[in-house]
């Protein structure tokens, strides 16, 4: 009697560890970047799934990454800043550090940097989370008072440049 219900339970779990493995099939990352005016920045703000950056620092560094790590903000700073830079006029663009918030299984980072020129000839690199998921998709929003629009990055387009298309 207890071997039938052992099998049972084996089988419902292996169901509920393969629809685990299916249930996150795509991996994006969205980033809407705006000029502000009033203030003569850039603002960016990032938006990530949190066990996919998690899991990237913990392969990378070899340790066991969650919200609980003691170090988490400062780990997931230097992999933001190490894969997601701005240029202009060949000049890297110094990024501050505004902080984080975890949300529903989801990282908001939050950076700026002084910026009073139109976001056209920006060029922006972002490599988030590409070398980990051969199928991860970077969106880039962005917008200021003369232009508006999206780029896309992926494992084998990491740069790209803000341009006027006619």
């Amino acid at each position: 009697m207890l071997l039938p219900i052992a099998k049972r339970l084996f089988v419902l779990l292996l169901c509920g560890v393969a629809a685990n493995a299916v249930a996150h099939r795509y991996f994006f990352s969205i980033t809407d970047l705006s000029l502000n005016d009033r203030t003569q920045s850039i603002e960016v703000i990032h938006q990530i799934t949190a066990h996919d950056i998690e899991n990237a620092i913990a392969e990378s560094k070899q340790i066991h990454f969650s919200v609980a790590h003691p170090d988490y903000e400062n780990n997931i700073r230097h992999y933001v800043e190490a894969n997601f830079q701005l240029h202009y006029q060949d000049k890297a663009l110094p990024m501050n550090w505004i902080g984080l918030e975890t949300n529903n299984g989801n990282i908001f980072i939050y950076q700026e940097t002084p910026f009073d020129h139109s976001l056209v000839g920006l060029q922006i690199t972002n490599s988030l989370l590409t070398e980990r998921y051969d199928k991860q998709v970077n969106t880039v929003n962005f917008r200021d008072n003369t232009i508006k629009g999206s780029l896309t990055f992926k494992r084998s387009v990491t740069i790209n440049d803000i341009v006027i298309n006619n």
